[in-house]
């Protein structure tokens, strides 16, 4: 199978997330936790959100994983800074269908995590995409609740 030059290029920036993830570690304050896990490939994600004003002002993420799910966990990470916990839960939408479908006419809302629009070729890899987006829109919605 012959990659072209924009499939290399996705290729190279998931793994350039996933070796060198932004907001990866921990926060000394947050008001919202959890910890998610994939049970199809073992990835563990923890994640901690800081609000402020109704806005997300700080987020961490910790945990094992593969490439798919460290690149999209930090690719995530930069995406909901400065959003509501309503403008994130239609990110997460918008970036389920993404990764179902292939596209999606609003998918320029997700920034660069666009780039992992090709998950969709891969089903089995579907969850790893999208675990750390629906831990972000789980924790929000039930308010700090951790899912151990």
């Amino acid at each position: 199978m012959a990659l072209t030059k924009l499939d290399q290029m996705y290729r190279a920036v998931i793994l350039d997330e996933a070796q060198h993830p932004r907001h990866h570690g921990v926060l000394a304050d947050f008001d919202h936790e959890i910890t998610v896990r994939n049970p199809s490939c073992g990835d563990v994600l923890h994640l901690q959100i800081s609000e402020k004003d109704g806005r997300v002002n700080d987020v961490a993420f910790s945990g094992n994983g593969c490439t798919i799910s460290q690149a999209s966990a930090s690719l995530m990470t930069d995406q909901i800074l400065d959003k509501t916990p309503a403008e994130i839960e239609q990110m997460v939408e918008t970036f389920s269908d993404l990764i179902i479908k292939g596209d999606v006419p609003d998918a320029d809302r997700l920034g660069d995590a666009a780039v992992l629009k090709g998950v969709h070729q891969f089903p089995a890899r579907i969850k790893c995409a999208t675990l750390a987006w629906k831990a972000a829109a789980q924790v929000l919605t039930e308010k700090g609740k951790t899912d151990d």
